[in-house]
């Protein structure tokens, strides 16, 4: 445990910032969830309003650094791709 005042400053907001990060991370993880399950309903609609809603909030949280930059492209261009596999036999 720390001794001297600003250490257990820094370990109060260190708990704070560790609890809003995790909200944030796990918020990210649910708009990547609903458009994986729009996708396996095979609903394209639906998948494509939820990665409409996703983009926009996994830009913020790589502004955030909440998450990587890198991790955050994987993610778009995984689900644009399954999104257009999902078009192309739609179509």
């Amino acid at each position: 445990m720390a001794n001297i005042a600003s250490a257990k400053k820094r370990a109060r907001q260190s708990e704070v910032h560790r609890a809003r990060n995790a909200s944030l991370r796990s918020s990210v993880r649910t708009y990547i969830k609903n458009v994986v399950k729009a996708l396996q309903a095979k609903d394209l609609e639906t998948a494509i309003a939820a990665y409409r809603k996703a983009v926009p909030y996994i830009d913020s949280m790589v502004n955030k650094g909440i998450i990587h930059r890198n991790k955050a492209a994987r993610h778009k261009s995984r689900l644009t791709s399954q999104i257009k596999a999902l078009s192309g036999t739609a179509a």
